[in-house]
């Protein structure tokens, strides 16, 4: 390998806007500011939301279930 041409690759700081503090290996060699991570993330805390699309399906079958009586 040539010398001089790699990034230091350094131990850094990752803060979470939740507070959770979390220590990464790094080239950009400076405190770290997160928006999310896995202490916060919906997905992992399991506080996650899905969305009924019942309601759509029901009303794609009833519009097309009076075209269909048409013919």
């Amino acid at each position: 390998m040539k010398t001089d041409i790699h990034p230091n690759y350094e131990t850094i700081t990752a803060t979470c806007s939740c507070g959770n503090v979390i220590e990464v290996g790094s080239t950009l060699c400076k405190p770290l500011n997160l928006d999310i991570c896995s202490e916060c993330h919906p997905f992992y805390t399991g506080k996650q939301k899905t969305a009924e699309t019942g309601g759509r399906v029901d009303k794609f079958r009833q519009r097309f279930a009076a075209r269909s009586l048409k013919k």
